[in-house]
């Protein structure tokens, strides 16, 4: 499944071909909205962004087109007349200027008025978007330190969108590598200086996967590991999808588990849980 910086990648491209464009033309498959469809005409698309993994197209009537691509939705950007190649379902089309954004295969799509948006069943549960929303490292850290929040694991509690919107899979190795924390420590268990660390961490590497495309290692790292021949599903990670490779900072095995029924990464030298 896409993670944050992922949707905010995509929101940015959507948000390019339609923002701020009147659409001349909007088609939903699910008949709920599909009634709805001939009142988008001529609206002006205002912005695109998202919450976590949720994408939001805010429209000049105080609408928004709520999307949660969830593990197969996917945006296709094209001419109006030259729809993409594809075996998968057609959810959403919106064209405005002979340019079309289309989402197909996802099925949590809906339409809301943005007063209300505080209402919707996914949202009303999110932490702050570390992308879209103004998040310091210092609010993240007041975050961590919640009593909500405190006493879980982090390797599960770094997967909780409650926490912060946007976390996934590879940022939650990646964060708890760069801070040396092991995965079943707490924020109880931290020190100040260490939640300092982690917070930040948290904070920049998100920010670094979004600026990069995906892209979370450190520069020297990459080197290093492009002169060795990795692959860069590997040299783009600092630990994700690196098991039985090197570490980058201490030259250990790194480590592949399980938790919470996903996979995670890790140095047994560099996040020792002693």
């Amino acid at each position: 499944m896409p993670e944050g910086p992922e949707i905010r990648r995509a929101a940015d491209r959507i948000e390019k071909q339609i923002g701020g464009k009147h659409l001349d033309d909007v088609w939903f498959a699910f008949p709920e909205l599909a009634e709805q469809a001939e009142s988008l005409v001529g609206q002006r698309v205002n912005t695109v962004d998202t919450w976590g993994k949720a994408m939001l197209i805010r429209f000049a009537d105080q609408r928004v087109l709520y999307s949660h691509n969830q593990l197969y939705g996917v945006w296709k950007l094209h001419s109006e007349n030259k729809p993409p190649s594809t075996k998968r379902s057609l959810r959403v089309r919106l064209v405005a200027e002979g340019r079309a954004a289309s989402l197909y295969s996802a099925s949590d799509i809906s339409l809301w008025q943005e007063r209300e948006l505080n209402q919707h069943p996914f949202l009303s549960r999110l932490g702050p978007d570390l992308l879209s929303q103004n998040v310091s490292s210092d609010d993240v850290k007041r975050r961590l330190i919640d009593p909500a929040f405190m006493r879980r694991s982090l390797g599960a509690l770094l997967l909780d969108q409650g926490l912060v919107a946007g976390l996934g899979n590879y940022l939650r190795s990646e964060i708890l590598f760069l801070s040396q924390v092991h995965p079943q420590k707490r924020p109880s268990d931290l020190t100040a200086h260490q939640l300092d660390v982690l917070a930040t961490v948290i904070v920049e590497t998100t920010r670094q996967a979004y600026l990069q495309a995906g892209v979370t290692n450190r520069d020297a790292w990459i080197k290093q590991a492009v002169a060795s021949g990795e692959l860069r599903r590997q040299w783009r990670f600092s630990v994700f999808e690196r098991a039985g490779l090197s570490c980058h900072r201490c030259g250990s095995v790194i480590e592949r588990m399980m938790v919470g029924s996903r996979r995670l990464y890790l140095c047994p030298t560099c996040q020792r849980l002693d």
